[in-house]
């Protein structure tokens, strides 16, 4: 984030609970700062949003701003106020003390599928489950980017159980890279698209494949393959924009119970985050907050690997200079 000066809170330590404050250690030699934006909850059941520093394993209260949308909805003067509370506070939260949240419930979610290595992948996959041919790559796919619409009533964050929906008996994740609106903008030329990004978090796209692929040969959707409670996970936090730095260089891990599955880099999106917001807004108004998702990295899927998830499995989604979203899938009763 940019740093404008500001005035202190001399409150902030007033402000929060006695027996959940510690003092903000200093930054150890050679430790880089590194703070994200995050939302949070108490012991107390309080939900706050706060500037994470990892390097201290620290997050400072933003007191002035009831949830995410009214930090992005603020602005640089929004961030400028969170980076003075941030540099100026000396008491905080240990990340330890309390429960990460999604960093924000979108205004609207939009899925894309900017990736021709998983495209290629899962429609050779698909075919496998469905004893079909294999769908070419269509000529539309290369000429624009393609997207779906999500539901944002079905977020959850970092550590969230994963409820596994009951007519799904193949469920996967997928490694994505997501943007955050940060500036309103229609008819966004592409190079000026990146200015409307607020800042970066990591997307895990939860995939009931036996449903998706049943529903394919409707050629709408997707529907119930996508769309169940908890299935939109995102977090652990969102990274600002210009502290994230270059999008397009970042590399994209999973682990399944620590073991490896998935490694790619967001270098390979086809359609990158300029155009694709360049071909959304034509004739349309892009907002703050609302959630822009890359699709799934190539090789980011356990569908491309023929292998699935089991009842109680850990998955982690790791995105270079973001940090690890970590959920557990869990089969309902």
């Amino acid at each position: 984030m940019r740093h404008i000066a500001g005035p202190t809170d001399a409150s902030l330590a007033a402000r929060l609970p006695v027996d959940k404050v510690a003092q903000l250690p200093d930054l150890p030699p050679g430790r880089e700062r590194a703070v994200k934006l995050a939302t949070y909850r108490l012991g107390d059941g309080q939900t706050r949003v706060g500037s994470v520093d990892t390097g201290r394993g620290f997050v400072v209260d933003m007191p002035d701003f009831g949830n995410m949308l009214e930090v992005i909805d603020g602005g640089e003067s929004a961030l400028a106020r969170a980076r003075d509370l941030e540099l100026q506070a000396r008491t905080a939260h240990k990340l330890s003390d309390i429960r990460l949240l999604a960093p924000l419930i979108p205004r609207s979610i939009r899925d894309c599928l900017a990736f021709e290595e998983h495209m290629k992948n899962a429609a050779n996959a698909i075919a496998k489950l469905t004893g079909k041919d294999p769908i070419p790559t269509p000529a539309v796919w290369y000429d624009q980017p393609i997207y779906y619409k999500g539901n944002a009533f079905s977020v959850i964050g970092t550590d969230a159980d994963v409820c596994w929906p009951r007519y799904s008996a193949l469920m996967d994740y997928e490694l994505e890279l997501a943007c955050v609106i940060g500036l309103a903008g229609k008819d966004i030329p592409r190079q000026e698209a990146l200015q409307h990004i607020f800042g970066y978090t990591i997307f895990n796209d939860a995939s009931a494949r036996d449903a998706q692929a049943k529903e394919l040969a409707g050629q709408l959707g997707p529907a119930k393959g996508k769309d169940f409670d908890t299935g939109n996970v995102l977090g652990p936090w969102i990274v600002t924009a210009d502290e994230l730095g270059d999008p397009n260089s970042l590399t994209m891990t999973a682990r399944v119970n620590g073991e490896e599955w998935s490694r790619g880099t967001s270098a390979s999106m086809h359609h990158r985050f300029d155009a694709i917001i360049e071909f959304i807004s034509q004739s349309e108004t892009l907002h703050p907050g609302e959630l822009i998702g890359s699709g799934t990295v190539g090789t980011g899927c356990g569908l491309e690997h023929g292998r699935f998830l089991r009842d109680g499995d850990v998955v982690e989604l790791e995105i270079e200079r973001i940090g690890v979203l970590r959920n557990r899938f869990v089969k309902q009763a």
